[in-house]
């Protein structure tokens, strides 16, 4: 095999690395850029009344989002109660009994491609067989299009995490004379818990800033949640009508709560982090 000049070498590997250095810089700049923006613009609306009134109409004073944060909290909940069980069942599953099946392969391949479709298809698909039938918005049909953007990421997340676990951990409990379920939930998901936690945490946040799917299904309301059988306030419509109003004071309101999801969002992010970083101390 003939071998390439030293100095060709160096300087390709020169050149890589001022490359990934200035790509990182930028992501991190970027990112700073748009946490300065909104932190300033942001905190201007930022006091109790926003925590703990609900929305009022243009020219109110006085006006909150605080039904919108609770809607957003609500759905958010039920989303998780679909999506986290059934993206697991799909994950164990494709680790522990379908790794090498032809159905398996095929589930594999549809979770792959639901992580691909755009989440305003999937709001377009669940306002078809759920907001339609029935002839109005509802918070159930924004939590089932949360939950099936949710599914795949944690399906993934918990085959990955559970094709970490040494096979001699399975080994040794089938040895023992554990039925392979038992194996998997008392063996299995403890060793990989860290990981299965940190995953269903990233997947939560990340539904929990969605605003395609939500127009197609829980729209928004003035009001607070009493259920979520009816349109039902939730933080990032609100934050999409906000802004692209005329009204000075919406606009204030549509900085401030888009500061407070971002926190949220940066707060689980952060936490699931820590997680993962003292598991490995």
């Amino acid at each position: 095999m003939k071998m390439r000049p030293s100095g060709t070498r160096k300087l390709a590997d020169l050149l890589v690395r001022a490359i990934s250095t200035i790509s990182s810089f930028v992501g991190i700049a970027a990112l700073a850029w748009i946490l300065t923006v909104v932190v300033q613009k942001g905190l201007h609306a930022l006091d109790l009344d926003f925590f703990i009134r609900s929305a009022t109409p243009a020219g109110i004073e006085r006006g909150g989002v605080a039904n919108a944060i609770a809607g957003t909290i609500l759905i958010t909940a039920l989303a998780a109660l679909i999506g986290i069980p059934a993206g697991m069942s799909a994950g164990v599953y494709l680790a522990e009994f379908g790794s090498r099946s032809r159905f398996g392969s095929a589930v594999r391949f549809a979770v792959n491609a639901m992580m691909g479709i755009p989440s305003i298809i999937i709001g377009l698909f669940v306002y078809t067989f759920m907001v339609l039938p029935i002839g109005h918005f509802s918070g159930y049909a924004g939590a089932v299009a949360l939950g099936i953007i949710m599914m795949p990421v944690i399906a993934r997340t918990t085959e990955d995490m559970l094709n970490l676990v040494p096979n001699s951990l399975r080994e040794s409990a089938l040895a023992l004379g554990a039925p392979r379920w038992r194996v998997t939930l008392g063996i299995v998901f403890r060793a990989a818990k860290t990981g299965l936690i940190t995953g269903t945490l990233l997947a939560m946040a990340r539904v929990s800033g969605e605003t395609a799917p939500l127009l197609f299904t829980a729209l928004n309301s003035f009001y607070w949640p009493k259920h979520l059988g009816e349109p039902t306030a939730n933080i990032t419509i609100t934050i999409f009508q906000y802004a692209m109003s005329p009204y000075e004071d919406w606009q204030r309101k549509a900085w401030g709560a888009s500061l407070v999801i971002m926190t949220g969002v940066l707060v689980v992010t952060v936490f699931a982090r820590m997680i993962v970083k003292e598991k490995r101390k």
